[in-house]
């Protein structure tokens, strides 16, 4: 990492401190705190936000786990957040997802539409070109949208945005700061 992780767990020296770690230590549970949290724990405000944030996108949504998780791990894919791509690539192999599925969310290139829809069923593809406009261009062309909006509903097509957007963020903070030194 570019900058030291803080201590495992990192001290506190407020009352609201303290409520932060707790809370972040309570969303990990026995798995302790990551690489990730012993960066962000340089700032129990930040660490607090993020913590709320990311445990509503990963816990609180509706989306079945393979759309939550094409997201994330096709994010994690393009901006090459290895630490992202580690942690979720098992949660999507275990949805049900086939090597060569795998292989699809993983590749550096875009699948063309046949290879995309050998693979994956309708919504499933829809949620890969959703998450690649967002994260190369971050503009959906309107046929991706419109696809979007015939196969999701409009409680769905946020949840699935606001898991891509939020995802783009934590792999940004990942890369930037080299957390998990897999970016190297």
């Amino acid at each position: 990492m570019k900058i030291p992780y803080t201590a495992n767990p990192p001290p506190t020296t407020t009352d609201e401190e303290a409520s932060i770690l707790q809370k972040v230590q309570d969303r990990r549970g026995a798995s302790g705190l990551l690489p990730l949290d012993l960066a962000l724990l340089h700032s129990f405000p930040v660490a607090d936000g993020w913590n709320a944030f990311l445990g509503a996108i990963r816990t609180r949504t509706s989306l079945p786990v393979d759309i939550r998780e094409i997201a994330i791990c096709r994010v994690a894919t393009l901006n090459e957040a290895w630490f992202e791509w580690k942690h979720h690539a098992p949660i999507l192999a275990e949805s049900g997802f086939s090597d060569a599925m795998m292989e699809m969310v993983k590749s550096a290139t875009t699948p063309t539409d046949a290879e995309l829809t050998a693979l994956f069923d309708r919504k499933q593809a829809a949620v890969f070109r959703y998450t690649e406009a967002m994260t190369k261009t971050v503009k959906v062309p309107d046929a991706i949208f419109a696809e979007m909006k015939e196969l999701f509903s409009e409680k769905e097509i946020v949840e699935i945005t606001a898991t891509a957007a939020a995802y783009n963020c934590v792999s940004r903070f990942l890369v930037a700061l080299d957390v998990g030194e897999m970016n190297r």
